[in-house]
């Protein structure tokens, strides 16, 4: 019996504009057989939770180059709070100084990556995420 895919969303809130990265973990990550639903530029957290919803996906990429990470990803997990989706896990990539990513892991992310992180890592990461967010153990995956 094969189970089903990963499913992830990959998202870019607030008004950065530079998707490259992010288009390309999405790659990475189909190419590891995940699903992958990218929302494309300046989504909100309200927008990015209701599409995680949608598509019930197990795990939220954030990709934030904008220095804004502080107001967006405890919006994020604010609102998977209100709706009951705190399973969903979420990763976050972008310019995150350490002090802060630190702090974002305090508040529930599952993971930070920042510039020169590499795509078997993140894979590996989303992986384990989805897990988590299955009740799966690592040694059943």
């Amino acid at each position: 019996m094969t189970s089903a895919p990963i499913r992830v969303l990959v998202a870019k809130p607030g008004l950065d504009g530079h998707d490259r990265g992010a288009k390309i973990i999405a790659r990475a990550l189909r190419d590891a057989g995940m699903e992958v639903i990218y929302t494309g530029l300046r989504q909100t957290p309200e927008m990015i939770v209701n599409a995680a919803l949608q598509e019930d996906v197990q795990v939220i990429g954030l990709s934030i180059l904008s220095g804004a990470h502080g107001a967006i990803v405890p919006r994020v997990m604010e609102l998977l709070r209100e709706k009951e989706m705190t399973g969903v896990q979420v990763i976050v990539g972008g310019i995150i100084p350490d002090e802060d990513a630190l702090e974002l892991k305090r508040q529930g992310v599952a993971a930070v990556f920042q510039p020169g992180a590499s795509l078997e890592t993140i894979v590996t990461c989303v992986r384990q995420a989805a897990g988590l967010a299955t009740g799966a153990t690592p040694d059943s995956q």
